[in-house]
């Protein structure tokens, strides 16, 4: 069967966009008329997810108020960050509101169509698989190396040129949901995935499509362009 739930991460500072929208969480920024957030619903929802927790801190009420407890046919709960947990500390702390089955995790301010059944067939015996972009240039980003299937490293930003790189979606396994440090406030990309990339135990997936990432003015005024013309 299926994993239908999924965790957003809407819990961060959102200090890069600061500028374009001072007085809301990162994924409540309008775009196209609409909260950022309401399109990652919308899509998990036709994707098949039936329950999402949202993780929220800074400006957490603004993201209950907007969502409420129930998005289309998804159920919706919070996990509340009293302190910033940073990434790892969010994601073990949101997971323990999960059924424990696996769990789809994805940024708030990333957009990235992909088909969450074939990112779990790509988490088949290992803690987690990630979804990754191909874009026209890595510098900003970081490269994801591949081989085998697995992540083979992560190279710093810096480097220019097209890629892959990671998108910010997971599917965490019952294995990998185990494996979380307790909630206390850490990285998940540098103290869970670097880890487990040593270990050869990251799967990839790379057919997905549509990836955005509002977390720079630049990009925020990009998606404006992209869902306007997707509503048209």
């Amino acid at each position: 069967m299926a994993a239908d739930e999924v965790l957003i991460l809407a819990g961060g500072l959102g200090t890069r966009l600061r500028a374009a929208v001072p007085d809301l969480p990162k994924p409540l920024a309008p775009v196209a008329g609409r909260p950022f957030l309401a399109y990652l619903l919308d899509r998990y929802e036709a994707a098949g997810m039936r329950r999402v927790i949202l993780a929220i801190g800074y400006l957490g009420q603004h993201v209950e108020q907007a969502v409420g407890a129930r998005w289309g046919a998804m159920d919706v709960v919070y996990s509340r960050e009293s302190v910033p947990l940073g990434t790892g500390g969010a994601i073990a702390q949101a997971a323990r509101l999960s059924s424990g089955n696996g769990l789809h995790v994805c940024n708030g301010d990333t957009y990235l169509e992909y088909e969450p059944v074939a990112l779990e067939s790509a988490a088949k015996g290992l803690p987690i698989a990630i979804a990754l972009a191909s874009v026209p240039d890595v510098a900003r980003y970081g490269a994801v190396d591949v081989e085998g299937g697995r992540v083979r490293r992560f190279r710093e930003k810096g480097g220019g040129g097209p890629g892959l790189i990671n998108a910010g979606s997971y599917f965490l396994t019952r294995q990998g949901l185990e494996a979380l440090p307790v909630p206390d406030r850490y990285s998940f990309e540098q103290d869970v995935l670097e880890p487990w990339v040593v270990r050869g135990c990251v799967g990839t997936m790379a057919e997905t499509s549509g990836f955005i990432d509002i977390g720079v003015p630049e990009d925020f005024a990009r998606a404006q362009h992209i869902f306007s013309r997707a509503q048209q």
